[in-house]
């Protein structure tokens, strides 16, 4: 079994949860780490992003071409909301 190396740096739990779905319809071998530690209170979420996925180095390209394609871009909506 290939070892697992961090392939992306998640920003929210939301990418984390939509890439999981994907990733685990596609039956790509990966896991999904956060950097929440309670006793830090999320400092490191804050510094270094939500969190992390791992995967064999075979599936790099697959993953990350799959990350690309998440719908996680902002409708003109929200960012007209944010603006008021």
């Amino acid at each position: 079994m290939e070892e697992f190396k961090k392939i992306l740096v998640l920003e929210n739990e939301i990418e984390a949860r939509l890439l999981d779905l994907v990733l685990n319809e596609r039956n790509i071998p990966h896991q999904i780490r956060s950097y929440y530690d309670s006793a830090y209170n999320g400092i490191f979420q804050f510094q270094k992003g939500w969190g992390i996925v791992l995967a064999p180095e075979s599936f790099r390209e697959e993953i990350e071409a799959i990350y690309k394609e998440l719908p996680l871009e902002e409708t003109p909506d929200m960012e007209n909301q944010e603006n008021e």
